[in-house]
């Protein structure tokens, strides 16, 4: 009879995969394959490609799992290899390449908009919408948490470039929110 070592811990699943268990890789996969797809297609918007950059990160999750300190948390490690990895693709592919001009409703500054009643995915259909660099920047910025310096590190731009991708962003963002707030006003008449 054979007899499948279930994983309750975090401890036993990393010393699982140290020792090359596939069960144990299994496990970890299983766990949280579903959230770094979301994190993957934040950056890449063919889910084909997404997914085919999760499975290249979690391949260098089990590769560099041997440097893992045990300081902070784990699931940051992995999410930053998970980052990393959507990054590279899109270098690879040539895809990031950051926008410098600003389009002429973005440099009034001045839409008005009020809170809005929105919903967490109308927000994130926005993100995606915008310019690859600029939605690029403002995922490492605002979700993920990453500084300008190391965004600048990550993309290899200067800094004040990574600063002003997010303040175009933003300001795209406010005016896409101002036309959904008149789009809304119109219907509600």
């Amino acid at each position: 009879m054979f007899i499948r070592k279930t994983f309750t811990t975090e401890a036993d699943i990393i010393k699982g995969c140290l020792k090359g268990n596939r069960n144990a890789q299994k496990h970890l996969y299983d766990q949280y394959a579903g959230k770094f797809l979301i994190i993957c297609r934040r950056y890449i918007k063919d889910r084909n490609m997404a997914e085919d950059v999760m499975i290249e990160g979690f391949m260098r999750i089990f590769d560099k799992l041997p440097q893992y300190e045990h300081k902070g948390s784990f699931e940051g490690w992995m999410k930053r290899i998970i980052v990393t990895q959507s990054l590279l693709a899109l270098r690879k592919h040539q895809k990031l390449a950051m926008e410098v001009h600003l389009e002429h409703d973005l440099i009034a500054g001045n839409t008005k908009y009020e809170s809005v009643d929105m919903e967490a995915d109308e927000l994130m259909e926005m993100i995606s919408e915008l310019p690859v660099g600029y939605k690029t920047v403002f995922n490492l910025y605002a979700i993920e948490g990453y500084t300008h310096a190391e965004i600048s590190e990550l993309l290899g731009i200067a800094e004040n470039t990574s600063k002003s991708q997010l303040s175009r962003a933003r300001a795209l963002l406010k005016q896409k929110i101002a036309q959904l707030q008149l789009k809304e006003r119109s219907i509600n008449g």
